[in-house]
């Protein structure tokens, strides 16, 4: 009973004081203690102060007040408040504060934003090991298409799909190659009273800007210092033009252009690697294919391989190299942006009519012509010959298709055989009004026969100036334009009947198409 009459103060030494040590009396019935089977021996563990003395005891995991000296058990009145042995969380499974076990782990939302940035990560390297390591790329996709598109016509077997689809990364492999075989041609000329003969195709500035070719700097011979005579060698040598070529056989064979070497009275090479410039001879030469040969004498010479211009296709990388304005070797890059092109210059000599040119976006500038256009193999596919002065990346090149088939023409200076052009000797000209009311007819359809050249089939047919051609083989032809064009389309030594009204009578005259070529002075 001493403990029921001790004052308040007194309860220091338990940490919960004495309300809270009534709800823990332990008189309420076993069936009623539900954490019966979760409490402990008090010898076990020591939660603090409690120490080994209490006024109450230990017996059956129940607690039960003790008698001193004889006294009557004390009636304890059972609080109205729940009983809860300390802190516990849940149905008896363990309390909070360590008391009844191991604290249960909390899934915190730092953990759950690490886990999430580690696989951020690890995706991101996946994604970035495949792309750099092409784990799924272009040889599946290209067979796939192979198998969609089985009945699809190949423009060229050697397409390769599988093909740099950024800038190359062998351009400079390239240039440390083919360079030593690409050549500066310089070109000098006699000092006369016009320095040049005055059918030079130099003396026309359009011409020489097309093909690349400066106009004034380069040649000492423009204006008023054509006489001087003050830029020569030797005095009686000035001069001319510059240009680029290339060796194509290691005993000293030059390929280039026949404008970069025309006119010339003496042609110097330079080549990588000797002190001085060779001399020059002209081989043979080409003014209707613009191409000529060149020989210099001297020890083996590093060549370039004659590729297959048919081989490349638009798109494809291309690297030129030259002299553009005495900038020796310059390196260029671009692509192939058309073939099979067809161009005309007109100079001083009459009109170049260019074939099968390919056309390329790296930059040809002047000096330029004559020098290599290459593909990604380091071979030649074709030579750089002109560039428009109007615009920007629009270059051409004469393709090897073209130079094999005369390349050994050149090399012995025999004659290239020409193409043939049919024609029937007759100069052609528009009807206007005023001459078909001359001539008495209602019509300016057609076309008038304004000359006749003598010997060629038109006059062995007797087709007459002033005749007005209506039409061929029955055929309408309105414009003389249409009209040629259609003769251009038969073969040398067919026999056509043109349908023609002279003195106001409609005949028929019967011609033999010929070839142009073995008429020399036909315009």
């Amino acid at each position: 009973m001493d403990d029921q009459n001790k004052k308040p103060e007194e309860w220091n030494e338990f940490p919960f004081g004495p309300s809270d040590r009534k709800e823990d009396n332990g008189f309420r019935q076993e069936s009623e203690d539900s954490f019966a089977e979760t409490r402990r021996e008090p010898e076990t563990y020591t939660y603090g102060p409690f120490g080994g003395t209490s006024a109450y005891s230990s017996s059956n995991d129940r607690l039960e007040p003790t008698s001193e000296q004889g006294q009557e058990p004390v009636e304890v009145v059972a609080s109205s408040r729940e009983y809860r042995p300390f802190t516990v969380s849940g149905g008896g499974g363990g309390g909070r504060g360590g008391w009844d076990g191991a604290k249960p782990k909390r899934t915190s939302f730092r953990g759950i934003f690490s886990a999430f940035m580690v696989g951020v990560v690890a995706v991101g390297g996946l994604m970035f090991a495949a792309d750099r390591g092409n784990w799924f790329g272009n040889e599946t996709y290209v067979s796939n298409a192979s198998t969609q598109n089985s009945g699809v016509k190949a423009a060229s077997t050697t397409v390769n799909n599988a093909a740099d689809v950024v800038r190359p990364n062998n351009i400079a492999k390239i240039f440390e190659q083919s360079s030593p075989a690409v050549v500066k041609i310089e070109t000098y000329t006699n000092v006369r009273t016009n320095s040049r003969s005055n059918n030079s195709m130099f003396d026309d500035p359009f011409f020489r800007q097309f093909f690349g070719d400066d106009g004034s700097g380069q040649d000492g011979n423009n204006g008023s210092n054509g006489n001087n005579g003050s830029n020569g060698t030797d005095g009686t040598l000035q001069e001319s033009g510059m240009g680029s070529g290339f060796i194509f056989d290691s005993t000293g064979y030059i390929l280039t252009n026949q404008h970069v070497v025309a006119d010339a009275d003496k042609i110097e090479v330079t080549v990588i690697g000797h002190n001085k410039p060779f001399t020059a001879k002209l081989l043979g030469s080409s003014r209707d294919l613009d191409l000529a040969v060149l020989k210099i004498e001297g020890a083996t010479f590093p060549t370039l391989k004659l590729g297959d211009s048919g081989s490349a296709n638009m798109g494809d990388w291309v690297v030129a190299i030259g002299n553009p304005y005495g900038f020796d070797h310059t390196v260029t890059v671009g692509v192939l942006s058309a073939n099979e092109r067809q161009i005309s210059i007109q100079d001083t000599e009459g009109q170049r009519n260019y074939e099968h040119l390919l056309q390329t976006d790296a930059s040809i500038n002047p000096g330029n012509s004559g020098g290599p256009l290459l593909n990604l193999n380091g071979e030649v596919i074709g030579i750089n010959t002109a560039v428009s002065s109007e615009a920007q990346g629009i270059g051409f090149a004469i393709p090897t298709s073209t130079i094999t088939d005369v390349l050994e023409n050149l090399k012995s200076n025999t004659q290239i055989p020409k193409k043939p052009v049919p024609f029937i000797g007759a100069k052609l000209t528009a009807i206007t009004s005023d001459i078909a009311k001359k001539l008495g007819i209602d019509t300016t359809k057609g076309s008038i026969v304004s000359n006749v050249v003598y010997g060629t089939p038109a006059y062995r047919g007797d087709l007459r100036q002033y005749d007005v051609i209506t039409g061929m083989d029955g055929t309408s032809y309105n414009t003389p334009d249409d009209l040629i064009a259609a003769i251009q389309k038969k073969a040398i030594g067919d026999k056509v009947t043109l349908n023609v009204i002279r003195g106001g009578n409609k005949i028929d005259v019967k011609v033999e198409v010929g070839n142009k070529n073995d008429f020399e002075d036909v315009e």
